[in-house]
């Protein structure tokens, strides 16, 4: 199976770091590492409107992403609580 490459937006990046509960954080990155092996696992939804963009659920957060196949890479957009994705 071929793997993706996982690159981040400087918006997302900085979304993640600023994280302080720990445990919160280390489940991100992990669903976020899935993305590379799994870029449309179960429970992933295609968001509506003009682009194409992804999102997976932690909780009550969401990872918004998009997948480039021909470059096999995921490109992490947006890492909030639902709240910061929808509203």
């Amino acid at each position: 199976m071929k793997r993706y490459a996982i690159v981040y937006d400087r918006r997302a990046e900085k979304q993640l770091r600023a994280i302080r509960d720990r445990r919160l954080a280390l489940a991100l990155q992990a669903a976020i590492d899935a993305l590379s092996e799994t870029p449309r696992p179960p429970g992933c939804l295609k968001m509506s409107g003009p682009g194409e963009e992804w999102r997976i659920r932690v909780g009550d957060w969401r990872i918004v992403y998009r997948i480039e196949d021909g470059r096999l890479v995921v490109v992490v957009v947006r890492v909030a609580p639902r709240s910061g994705v929808y509203g």
